[in-house]
């Protein structure tokens, strides 16, 4: 038997329901901000990533899926949302003077050691909105997430953590402090820390070996290193999220993996996912567009990793609450309520568009049919025989309640299982 990949999950049907439930509340409230859906290929050329998230990152040296197609050009399965995304824009005119407010869902690509809630495939929530520079856009987008956590009902299960990089010369100053600090302290370095402190000391910051914490908490503090319009960038954005009541920890350590961020960067932390604490988080990313070679243009994003939200999800039992996905079972017996079956289930899902009716295959007595009805966790048995057909009648009986049944007239149906539901 052939296997699938290791870190390449299969979602099977059981577990399909709450990843439904999740794309649906996300697609409602990208809709409440009228952000519009980009759809871009799984496959880019390697040149955008590398480019784009930068060549010093984990994700360029250890974690790209990347290889030569038939033409020799170096292709990569996309491991982030925003660089394709700028791509696409540039490509089809979408920045030039233009304000975008964007979000995606789709699968991405990391090779990493598989772990709870982290795979090799897995799934990605993102939003990016270019040509604004305030930071009321900034605020917004953390709102968006708050708003989705609330739908959620996990909202009580993560808190925000926001921090700002400045500018890319503040940011170079900073970097510059930090080598000399970290460079004064080489022996107390693990190995991963030594090797970035050559190509991405900032990254340092966010070492999650506990026997680096210390050193960590002596190292220069970013936010001391800020220019002014970052600075004042940041107060502002602090002030408008206070004022829409969103709690939130300054956290100076916090730094992204990509080089692309400037000014704003968040989080949004949970401890109930263990080690693996970040569910959600973006920021500022103002020089990327003309780093792909467009003209300077603002954004702002973030990347939601949707496996982690859904064992959240399933951690507090939501899916356990989710409606059934049968609402009625259709029941036949006799030939010529057999021979009719197929064209009265399109008959009561004309009459009913919400309903979801399961029709009954294969044979069997009746005895065995409402068994399999009961046991799709359907309410409704609709029950055809050929006296009913050729009356144009059906018997509908509740299977969640001790009201046994009635035949109604089929084109009674419909007001006999709402009068049903209102009692």
């Amino acid at each position: 038997m052939i296997k699938g990949i290791r870190g390449m999950n299969d979602l099977l049907p059981q577990d399909t329901r709450i990843w439904q439930f999740l794309e649906a509340q996300i697609r409602e409230v990208v809709s409440a901000y009228t952000y519009e859906e980009i759809r871009t290929p799984i496959l880019e050329k390697t040149e955008i990533f590398a480019r784009g998230i930068g060549e010093a990152t984990d994700i360029v040296e250890k974690e790209m899926y990347t290889f030569a197609d038939r033409n020799g050009d170096s292709l990569t399965m996309r491991p982030e949302g925003t660089a394709g995304t700028v791509r696409a824009c540039l490509e089809h005119g979408l920045l030039h003077n233009q304000e975008q407010r964007l979000w995606y869902m789709g699968p991405v690509f990391r090779y990493e050691r598989p772990q709870k809630g982290r795979y090799r495939q897995f799934h990605q929530f993102g939003v990016e909105v270019f040509g604004l520079e305030g930071p009321d856009v900034d605020a917004e987008i953390i709102l968006l997430t708050a708003r989705l956590w609330k739908r959620l009902g996990i909202a009580d299960n993560l808190e925000l953590h926001i921090n700002s990089l400045g500018s890319d010369e503040a940011r170079a100053g900073y970097r510059r402090a930090l080598v000399d600090y970290f460079s004064a302290h080489q022996t107390d370095l693990d190995e991963d820390s030594r090797r970035r402190l050559s190509t991405n000391p900032l990254r340092i910051l966010d070492s999650k070996n506990p026997d680096m914490q210390e050193l960590i908490a002596g190292a220069p503090v970013l936010l001391d290193y800020l220019d002014e319009v970052s600075a004042r960038h940041f107060e502002e954005l602090k002030q408008l999220l206070a004022a829409a009541n969103i709690s939130f920890v300054v956290n100076p350590r916090l730094v992204r993996g990509l080089d692309y961020y400037n000014r704003t960067v968040f989080e949004w932390i949970t401890d109930s996912l263990g080690a693996q604490g970040s569910v959600c988080g973006g920021g500022r990313y103002d020089g990327l567009v003309e780093l792909l070679g467009g003209k300077a243009t603002s954004g702002v994003g973030f990347g939601m990793g949707m496996e982690r939200v859904v064992l959240m999800l399933e951690a507090m039992g939501i899916g356990d609450r989710l409606p059934n996905t049968v609402d009625a079972y259709l029941v036949v017996a006799g030939a010529e309520a057999e021979m009719a079956k197929l064209r009265l289930a399109e008959q009561i899902r004309d009459q009913i568009p919400s309903i979801r009716l399961r029709m009954h295959a294969g044979g069997g007595s009746i005895k065995k049919q409402i068994k399999r009805a009961d046991k799709s966790g359907a309410r409704w048995a609709v029950i055809v025989g050929d006296d009913e057909w050729r009356a144009g009648q059906v018997t509908v009986k509740d299977l969640r309640s001790q009201t046994g049944q009635a035949t109604v007239p089929l084109a009674e149906l419909a007001q006999h299982m709402m009068g049903a539901e209102r009692d």
